[in-house]
């Protein structure tokens, strides 16, 4: 095809493109639905009602095709209101349908039900979903395989008389997704999602200790796919069996779903690499080990070539805080068809709780797999930059007695920039899309109000922040250089923070304060990873870069639940761009109102 030739195509393109068309130019669609609901479950020796999705723990598997649409009508059959997330899927102009309660959305009340627009753009691999209300995503949630992308079963438009013209052929051809950057796995659709158990109430839980203004009792145990495994006591027979078939390869599709804690996850006996993460291709990473936070999601391969067995797969935290944490051991056995149990399984060898060196080992190795099939495009010419202080702080008690739960019966917080989040009762998206007075403050801060050894200094000078629900506005195309910048100030620890309706290249990370000069000079440009969740190391700097293409309002917080609760939290408010296909769309007609 000539020069010119393509240029018309490409113009001729664009006009079909000017809604959003190239979001999805042929597509699948599919239909779920959820019923939340009370359900009862036994896990050591405790038996509990907890609210579930379909009565499973975890949640069903929503599956798509790239680019595809889902609609889950959610049904709300618990005891009180709750919303649902899909962590990682961008939703162009669509953040009606995101998800995090009084953000974007308000609560679906009990009794009432609301039907989820999900829409599919360049996600491929493993994503995941799960409640945003309080803590109820501990025992609401699941996982969302999108497989590369097929050609789906007609145009997003009526179908014409003649659909075989040069630019419907190039709309039916190039735009779609390539096949695997790998031969394609004997099962491409297998998920281990890690999880925390608790055996009481989880809202009862967080309520009481945010009453009282202390840190909320830790887990009892952590689960694979819903079971705590062998190593608890009476959970002997709880535990979840992968079988595979001698010499065939899996693709596992890894989910962290943990409220609290970070993990080392690995297998007996078995090497595999890591192909994918947060629903974006890497280069791939010959491992025996790997550290997720939570938030984050995997793809792995595994070649199942051992020794016909049973192997033990196992997860524990990767810790590195002075704060309360799970410190137990969740397993599951990958068993080889057709042998008899051994009398000892083997357990992998997984780093100690507080390894650095082996969590940075891992996460330094993540890079963008970076070519034809799967181009990237990092932003180089920055026009927004925004330094952001991630802090535990305390706050003055407000009890009548004058004793709270946290230290020196002071209330436990978090901040960003020193600003505590305040949730609203009215949800920010309405009041933003429909102009509404006294709801949020548009004047969150590009770099902290105060600049000091963020990395050094652990004083209480520093403890006190504001409290206030402060968004910060974006305009619509700017290209967005974000730090992270973790202090010493509370109880520093990593924080896997995690940005709604975007995904963002990770160019740089290290420990220490980010300075202006010398930190640029050591970021990766070329192939640094795409994710939605990254971890921000103890005491140290992570910088993310993203062009701001999708207008709406993106909750931007620590999936640290604890952190979350206390205010590590804040809201990008990206602004409509110029045309029909850069504007917010317009909300659905059944949205929940809140109470």
């Amino acid at each position: 095809m000539g020069l010119g030739k393509k240029g018309s195509i490409l113009g001729l393109l664009g006009v079909f493109l000017l809604d959003g068309l190239l979001l999805s130019v042929a597509y699948n669609v599919h239909n779920y639905t959820f019923i939340l609901k009370e359900t009862n479950f036994t896990r050591l020796c405790f038996t509990k009602p907890m609210l579930t999705v379909n009565a499973s723990f975890p949640g069903p598997t929503i599956q798509v095709n790239k680019g595809d649409k889902a609609f889950i009508n959610v049904q709300n059959n618990g005891k009180y209101g709750v919303t649902i997330h899909w962590h990682g899927v961008k939703q162009p102009l669509n953040p009606w349908s995101d998800g995090p309660e009084n953000i974007t959305q308000c609560p679906i009340q009990p009794g009432k039900n609301f039907t989820y627009e999900v829409i599919f753009s360049d996600e491929e691999g493993t994503l995941w979903w799960h409640a945003h209300s309080d803590w109820s995503r501990a025992t609401v949630h699941g996982p969302i395989v999108i497989l590369p992308q097929q050609g789906g079963k007609g145009y997003p438009f009526p179908k014409p008389y003649a659909e075989q013209t040069l630019v419907l052929a190039y709309l039916r051809t190039s735009l779609r997704g390539k096949a695997y950057p790998f031969p394609k796995p004997y099962a491409e659709e297998t998920v281990l999602v890690l999880a925390s158990w608790f055996n009481t109430d989880v809202k009862e839980l967080i309520d009481d200790a945010m009453a009282i203004g202390g840190d909320p009792a830790v887990s009892d145990a952590f689960t694979i796919n819903g079971w705590p495994g062998a190593l608890y006591n009476c959970s002997n027979e709880t535990i979840y069996r992968l079988q595979v078939v001698h010499g065939k390869t899996y693709l596992l599709r890894l989910v962290n779903a943990i409220m609290n804690e970070e993990m080392f996850f690995a297998i007996a006996g078995h090497n595999f690499t890591v192909v994918a993460q947060d629903g974006a291709y890497i280069k791939p990473i010959p491992t025996s080990y790997i550290m997720i936070t939570p938030g984050q999601t995997m793809d792995i391969l595994l070649t199942a070539n051992q020794t016909p067995s049973y192997y033990y797969i196992a997860a524990r935290p990767f810790f590195d805080s002075g704060a309360p944490f799970d410190n137990t051991t969740t397993t599951a056995i990958l068993q080889y068809t057709n042998v008899t149990a051994p009398t000892n399984i083997s357990l992998p060898t997984l780093p100690i709780q507080t390894d650095h060196a082996s969590a940075d080992n891992f996460t330094s190795k993540i890079k963008a797999l970076a070519n034809n099939d799967h181009p990237i495009s990092v932003p180089q010419n920055v026009t927004k930059h925004v330094l952001i202080t991630v802090s535990v702080n305390q706050l003055p008690c407000e009890l009548t007695n004058g004793t709270c739960g946290g230290p020196n019966g002071n209330r436990i917080s978090a901040s960003l920039n020193n600003i505590s989040f305040a949730t609203p009762t009215t949800d920010i998206l309405q009041a933003y899309y429909r102009s509404l007075p006294d709801v949020f403050d548009s004047d969150f801060p590009n770099q902290p109000p105060l600049f000091f050894n963020f990395s050094g200094v652990n004083s209480s000078t520093y403890l006190l922040p504001e409290v206030g629900t402060k968004v910060l506005l974006i305009e619509y195309g700017a290209s967005v250089e974000l730090v992270y910048q973790g202090t010493n100030v509370g109880n520093p620890e990593n924080h896997p923070m995690h940005l709604h309706g975007y995904s963002f290249y990770v160019v740089g990370s290290a420990y220490g304060n980010w300075n202006a000069t010398t930190s640029p000079a050591t970021y990766n440009l070329n192939d640094p990873p795409l994710v939605n969740t990254i971890g921000v190391p103890k005491n140290g700097w992570t910088a993310i870069r993203f062009v701001a293409n999708n207008p709406g309002v993106w909750f931007m917080h620590c999936h640290l639940e604890r952190h979350a609760s206390w205010g590590m939290d804040t809201v990008i408010v990206v602004k409509n761009g110029p045309s029909k296909g850069t504007r917010i769309q317009r909300p659905p007609s059944n949205l929940p109102i809140c109470a």
